[in-house]
């Protein structure tokens, strides 16, 4: 039961290493590139099917590295979260990995023998993110992921990749050190690190002598840490740039799992840790009567996390509709999209209900799942519309759904789940996330979700309008569509499609997902039987 939780890790990691290995061999490297990440996606379903999902699954498993106990050792743990997380990130990596193999004869020979070796590299690093059961490892993990992502932004080597590159760099580093400083600053305060025995410490901080006051701050630091990954406003400035320079299947993981690892550490920590604590919060704006008070640190993410979630929205939304390419459009929905999944969380952080806030979780995961298949659809679509015309913009193009039928079919698709059409997967989500906000009897996050979803429309529209429909024109009338990167792109419509037709069980795996991230009882249980080591 315990190897299972580590061999998603193993199998990506000796995917890098043999890709790296047989870096001069172009057929063999990509053979075993597709390889290992077909079964990276078999190992993570092996881990959701035992672990979570079989009749009498215990849902949860751990693995102690080198046998050492929690809190003491290195923790692996695997849950509901954790893997409905990497089920998400294994489907858009085998669509990446498939659309790969075509779009690499497109780069120069030097670049092709590190591609694949960074794609799994970037992989273990969200793979260990989701699995690590202590807060500095959650730092480990996040430096392993950004360090193939700066290669990658960087890829081409031209000037506006070099300045992504460095924006995109510099706030990832100052980003990196605050999480540090956090990170130390939780450990000289509490004494650990271990989540499980952070969670049952904050939860009695008396018994174990430690002064609460600073725990808050400490959270507020790596919240805004998170926000920066997940690409929430005001933290949102790499995005278009490091979105434009990747290459398409890196944008499309970017997109798809990156952003995704800082929605789940607001999620894990959220809930699973600081959720219980005896951490009162009275904050205050000197001279007014403004100010946020609780009993927990969730009373001070919830107002926040709402704040960055609306404003996302907003920004992601209106500059979406002015941006004069596919790739720019796409990158600020991307913007406005996560503000649609970090709104649900934001609500459930204010509430004190354990049933709202299982509700609210399970509507910011189930839209998660549906922007990570849309927007790595849309994604890939655009990289596979540069390759067969040489251009992206708006003013170059026209007549796609003429030229390219099954490709503007599966836009289509990805554009109308970003909407929320039915029976797409987005319409699931996005019900989820407007029944969170009427049961909170949150008219504030009823206006923003209406506004959100008007935007989404009117930029989706556009896209449509300018790319797909008219006359084709040169470009378009001269352009080969590529068949396997257009396989790619089909295959991740249909399961857009897939997720809404079938969506009781994708339902069910999300609840038991949502379920998970609340029960802190049962995390720290599992990971520290007894409580015998804290």
């Amino acid at each position: 039961m315990t190897t299972v939780v580590i061999a998603p890790m193993l199998v990506v990691l000796a995917t890098a290493v043999l890709t790296l290995l047989f870096g001069s061999y172009p057929r063999l490297r990509t053979g075993l590139a597709l390889a290992g990440t077909a079964g990276y996606a078999l190992a993570v379903a092996l881990l959701a099917w035992t672990v979570v999902l079989a009749p009498g699954a215990p849902g949860i498993a751990t693995y102690q590295v080198g046998g050492h106990p929690a809190p003491f050792g290195i923790t692996l743990v695997a849950d509901g979260l954790s893997a409905f997380m990497l089920a998400m990130v294994a489907t858009v990596g085998l669509a990446s990995a498939i659309f790969s193999t075509r779009y690499v004869h497109n780069i120069g020979y030097d670049r092709r023998t590190f591609y694949n070796p960074l794609f799994h590299v970037l992989l273990l690093g969200v793979t260990g993110a989701f699995l690590t059961g202590d807060l500095f490892n959650l730092f480990v993990w996040f430096e392993v992921m950004l360090m193939a992502s700066y290669v990658f932004v960087a890829y081409y080597g031209g000037p506006q990749h070099t300045r992504a590159a460095f924006r995109y760099v510099a706030l990832n580093l100052v980003a990196s050190a605050v999480f540090l400083l956090a990170v130390g600053g939780l450990y000289a305060t509490t004494g650990t690190l271990n989540m499980a025995d952070l969670a049952q410490r904050l939860a009695d901080p008396a018994a174990y002598g430690i002064d609460p006051v600073p725990v808050v701050g400490l959270f507020g630091l790596l919240l805004s840490v998170f926000a920066l990954k997940a690409g929430l406003v005001p933290f949102q400035f790499w995005i278009p740039s490091a979105y434009r320079a990747a290459p398409p299947p890196i944008t499309a993981l970017l997109a798809g799992a990156t952003k995704k690892v800082g929605i789940y550490a607001i999620i894990r920590l959220s809930f699973t840790v600081f959720a219980g604590a005896d951490v009162p919060v009275s904050l205050s704006v000197p001279g007014t009567d403004l100010g946020i008070a609780g009993a927990s640190p969730l009373a001070f993410v919830g107002p926040v996390l709402f704040a960055m979630a609306a404003a996302s929205i907003a920004v992601g939304g209106l500059g979406a509709i002015g941006r004069p390419s596919i790739e720019g459009v796409f990158a600020y929905s991307s913007i406005g999209q996560v503000g649609f999944i970090a709104l649900p969380v934001a609500l459930a952080a204010a509430a004190t209900s354990e049933q709202f806030r299982r509700l609210a979780v399970l509507a910011a995961l189930v839209y998660a799942l549906n922007h990570a298949l849309a927007k790595a659809l849309l994604f890939l679509a655009a990289g596979a519309v540069r390759s067969a015309t040489g251009t992206i913009a708006f003013d170059d193009l026209g007549g796609l759904a003429e030229r390219a039928p099954a490709l503007s079919i599966a836009v289509f698709v990805g554009s109308l789940a970003l909407v929320g059409m039915p029976p797409l997967s987005g319409f699931f989500g996005k019900f989820l996330v407007f029944e969170a906000a009427i049961r909170a009897e949150a008219g504030g996050a009823l206006v923003v979700l209406l506004a959100g979803s008007l935007l989404t429309i009117a930029y989706a529209t556009r896209v449509w309008n300018r790319g797909f429909w008219g006359a084709p024109s040169t470009a378009v009338t001269d352009a080969r569509m590529d068949r396997v990167q257009v396989a790619a792109v089909v295959a991740l419509a249909a399961g857009v499609l897939a997720v809404g037709i079938g969506f009781d069980p994708v339902y069910e795996f999300a609840e038991v997902a949502a379920e998970a991230a609340l029960d802190a009882e049962g995390y720290a249980e599992a990971v520290d039987p007894g409580g015998e080591a804290a």
